[in-house]
């Protein structure tokens, strides 16, 4: 198989069902009206093997066509990417923690012996004290999906693996999408103001094959496949960490309770979420609008219900 046209790139022509049906929002395929769909893929990325190496960055331009982001040097991190955009579909943070003797260590509570820099936690350290995490960040691919709620067009669509994608012949520029999204993935590209982000290579998962960056991992740090069998996965690596002493090890978005409805797409972390620069419990930002709307249109009933009473007495007056 070859790669798309550029004009094709980003932009899939399937078209989901009109109707949903009352699935399961844990099945976001069946709940958008798949009534025979596969199951639903994602990723789980294991940040405790990223060496940092960006291949998934590389892989991801270069299958999806996503032009450069610009050769910055940001002056603050060996990382020059500096975080997701409308051009950066996959972005490997670095996370560079430069310790001195007697500063805290990261994931120890205060007085718990090792909550400074002492010869017995050296070993998650460099010799000098300093420790890098690295990540590769992506879309989440929410099951709750702010995003989808807020588009006026349909540009984002739910596919029948449950992922995520942004129809870019259909999308308007209109930007809500952008404030809807926890995560801050999705963003319009200034040449052509529309929306772009992760499609979870849905041409490629499409025709059998992994989505390029997975393909491209040296670590297997990014993993593809069915979302259930990747959270089973998941939870089996964290208990290997915490036996060989990594205590800091951690699921984030595995969990179909959280406020997105859990990830099509998550981490395993080494110290809390806002270390990596995620919200530490992210919740579908549509979550209040029914009830917003139902404030509103009592203040609305009420206006006109006063309104009404005031032109009534005006009426009846001698």
């Amino acid at each position: 198989m070859t790669a798309q046209t550029s004009s094709q790139s980003n932009s899939p022509q399937r078209k989901p069902p009109v109707a949903a049906h009352s699935a399961s929002l844990h099945d976001p395929a069946a709940y958008a009206g798949y009534e025979d769909h596969p199951p639903r893929m994602g990723f789980f990325t294991d940040t405790s093997v990223c060496i940092g190496c960006k291949a998934c960055e590389v892989a991801c331009k270069e299958w999806n066509y996503v032009p450069e982001d610009g050769l910055n040097l940001l002056g603050m991190s060996y990382d020059n990417t500096g975080g997701l955009g409308a051009s950066t579909w996959r972005h490997v943070a670095f996370i560079e923690q430069i310790k001195r003797p007697g500063d805290a260590v990261p994931g120890r509570p205060e007085g718990s012996g090792d909550s400074v820099l002492t010869e017995s936690v050296l070993g998650e350290f460099s010799a000098d004290g300093s420790r890098w995490l690295m990540s590769s960040n992506v879309c989440k691919h929410c099951t709750e999906s702010a995003c989808l709620d807020v588009c006026p067009t349909g540009a984002l669509m739910r596919t029948e693996f449950g992922t995520v994608v942004v129809q870019s012949d259909i999308c308007n520029g209109c930007g809500y999408c952008i404030p809807a999204c926890p995560f801050g993935v999705i963003d319009r590209r200034e040449e052509d103001g529309r929306a772009w982000k992760c499609t979870l290579c849905y041409d490629r998962i499409g025709d059998g094959l992994e989505p390029a960056c997975a393909k491209a991992c040296p670590t297997q740090s990014i993993q593809f496949g069915p979302v259930d069998e990747l959270r089973e996965r998941a939870q089996l690596r964290v208990a290997e960490l915490h036996e060989a002493g990594e205590p800091g090890a951690r699921l984030y978005l595995e969990d179909p309770d959280d406020g997105i409805g859990g990830g099509g797409a998550f981490f395993l972390l080494l110290d809390e979420p806002e270390v990596y620069g995620l919200p530490p419990d992210p919740v579908v930002t549509t979550r209040d609008l029914p009830r917003m709307w139902r404030h509103v249109a009592a203040a609305a009933g009420a206006l006109l219900i006063g309104g009404l009473a005031a032109s009534l007495r005006r009426d009846l007056r001698p």
